[in-house]
């Protein structure tokens, strides 16, 4: 059995009953992939890359796993299946996406998966509620803390904490 690593995962939905749908994939990935040690709030913001689309929840976990990263990608491609995901057109409106962000310090380039992920410090939209979890955090090849890539960020799309019906 493979040394606890933790990954920094981006749930992200814009199809159906967003939050329903961030909190399935959150109890499946905490069966199936690790300890959810923390959960950042849901945050709402316009799609990036397409804009002519629903506005997307967000939400940022650490995630303590014992799977190598292929295997937390399986497990996060899975939840995606299991709410319905389908690949049509890149950036286009999903029921849920599951990005892997940071996996420990580990820096991997492969085919299939790149960490850190290769846009997050132009994603607002990753960095607010990942800097909610883990403000100190360094990134790997940048040197900065999510705290300071948060400052840089060119990405100008608000990200505004999220309220459900309840008011929770």
């Amino acid at each position: 059995m493979s040394a606890a690593v933790t990954a920094y995962l981006l749930l992200g939905s814009n199809l159906g009953d967003r939050a329903a749908l961030l909190r399935a994939a959150q109890q499946q990935l905490a069966t199936t992939a690790g300890e959810i040690i923390a959960a950042s709030a849901l945050y709402e913001t316009a799609a990036w890359g397409r804009e002519d689309q629903p506005a997307f929840l967000n939400q940022a976990l650490a995630i303590r796993t014992t799977l190598p990263p292929e295997l937390l990608l399986a497990q996060c491609l899975a939840a995606e299946r299991h709410a319905g995901r389908e690949r049509l057109e890149r950036w286009g409106s999903r029921t849920l996406d599951v990005d892997i962000l940071l996996y420990g310090p580990e820096i991997i380039d492969q085919p299939s998966l790149t960490v850190p992920h290769p846009r997050l410090a132009e994603r607002r939209f990753a960095l607010v509620p990942l800097a909610e979890i883990a403000p100190e955090l360094e990134h790997p090849q940048a040197g900065l803390t999510v705290t300071e890539l948060l400052a840089r960020c060119p990405d100008p799309l608000p990200v505004r904490a999220w309220l459900d019906a309840a008011g929770e």
